[in-house]
């Protein structure tokens, strides 16, 4: 499912990347510029309550992750480089977001377990891209588990936008402690994919 929608909205934004090529921007630039508005928008709705207005701004940014690699396709300029920035300033807007709901149960919200259900999140899911490249570094696999990547921001920002919505923090409630426990179990898994192979090796 998550391939058919990727594919889908390959599509729409074909033409977007198109004429961004035609006026000259590159595709780090779109990657910059997304990066910023994500956690520009994190930072500045979420602490404020204002989560389904946050979602909305900060989705329309997420998209240009899309642009950006289709850009890179279509121009030829796909390479080591654009992956690797690619990925780290994902990291650093997916830490936005979480960071966001922390600050926000850390102040308005006055809640310390939740604050800290969702400081969990963004550790956790910093911990699972760290086990993927450090055991790609180590030459081997450490790809899966329950809790991707982009499975983890999807729930995140569909039910932090829908709790904005409806005003029902309980759909935050539930979205960050189902990410807490998946994003353990996917350490773990990572580890324990790494732990085969190590002593396959051995």
């Amino acid at each position: 499912m998550l391939e058919r929608f990727r594919a889908t909205w390959a599509k729409i934004m074909s033409p977007i990347a198109d004429l961004f090529l035609k006026l000259g921007i590159s595709p780090d630039v779109v990657t910059f510029v997304g990066t910023l508005g994500v956690t520009a928008a994190a930072l500045w709705f979420y602490p404020r309550g204002e989560f389904f207005l946050g979602t909305v701004v900060i989705t329309a940014f997420v998209f240009s992750d899309m642009v950006d690699g289709l850009m890179a396709r279509k121009s030829g300029q796909s390479s080591a480089w654009g992956a690797f920035l690619d990925s780290t300033l994902d990291r650093i807007g997916d830490a936005a977001i979480f960071g966001g709901l922390v600050v926000w149960y850390a102040g308005t919200g006055d809640d310390l377990l939740m604050t800290s259900v969702a400081l969990w999140c963004l550790v956790g899911g910093q911990l699972t891209s760290y086990a993927r490249a450090r055991a790609e570094s180590l030459g081997m696999q450490a790809k899966g588990g329950i809790a991707e990547r982009s499975d983890r921001l999807v729930a995140v920002l569909a039910m932090t936008g829908l709790s904005g919505i409806f005003d029902l923090p309980v759909l935050r409630t539930i979205v960050l402690w189902a990410l807490a426990v998946a994003s353990t179990v996917t350490v773990v898994q990572r580890i324990m994919m790494v732990r085969r192979q190590a002593l396959a090796k051995a």
